[in-house]
Parts: structure tokens; sequence; C-alpha cells
């Protein structure tokens, strides 16, 4: 699953989407909300996710690789 263009992805709320094996390469998510979000296999090579909310987030499987993750909270995240 491929998302639209980056600048649409910031400060969005996206809490508990099913992201499921999204192509998130270099994507912008400074400050989204990602609470309960599934997120298992997605691609986050490079993805920009400064402050983002990524509570209980299932990160199963997904590839975070060179990922900025500066201020994100992650608690309860898998």
């Amino acid at each position: 699953m491929s998302l639209p263009q980056q600048e649409e992805w910031m400060q969005k709320k996206l809490s508990f989407a099913d992201l499921r094996g999204a192509d998130l390469t270099g994507a912008t998510l400074t400050g989204a909300d990602l609470t309960g979000a599934t997120l298992t296999g997605a691609d986050l090579t490079g993805a920009q996710l400064w402050s983002a909310k990524l509570t209980d987030a299932d990160l199963t499987g997904a590839d975070l690789t060179g990922a900025t993750l500066t201020g994100a909270d992650l608690t309860g995240a898998t």
C-alpha cells in the first residue's frame, strides 16, 4: 500500500489505522497520532517520526531503518 505525499501526514490523527504493509519510506509523520495503529510489516525506512505518538502501536516486522524517532512516544508499542 502506497500513501499520498509526505506533507499530508504531518500532525494527522491516524489512531487505530490499519497500515499493515504500507510503504511509508521517507514519510514525514512529525507529530502524527498513530496511537494503537497497526503497522505490521510497514516500511518506515528513513521516516521522520519526530514527536509522533505511537502508543500501543503494533510495529511487528516494521522496518524502521534510518527512521528518526526523537521525542516519539512508544509506550506500550510492540
